[in-house]
């Protein structure tokens, strides 16, 4: 991969990561912080999968697998605690 393309992306995706961070903390109903974790872990994946894929290491394949598998579960967990006031 092109380090300029490599470095490009993770800076972008670095950046949006942030953005996302600071939306979901300013952001008013617990409806719309779930949704910006969901990003934020979301762009996390990416970033890991991004730098595996720069690195020639599949060492950082399975770390963005386990965070997007938590990440889908709590999301769910999250909304429907959100739509119900319990969990289980």
């Amino acid at each position: 991969m092109h380090s300029i393309v490599f470095y490009g992306a993770t800076l972008w995706l670095a950046l949006l990561i942030g953005v996302g961070v600071v939306l979901t903390l300013r952001a008013p109903k617990i409806s719309l912080r779930i949704l910006g974790i969901d990003v934020v872990t979301t762009l996390l994946v990416g970033l890991l999968a991004l730098y595996a894929g720069g690195r020639n290491s599949a060492n950082y394949l399975d770390p963005a697998l386990v965070l997007a598998l938590l990440a889908f579960v709590g999301t769910l967990a999250a909304a429907r605690y959100d739509a119900e006031r319990r969990i289980f």
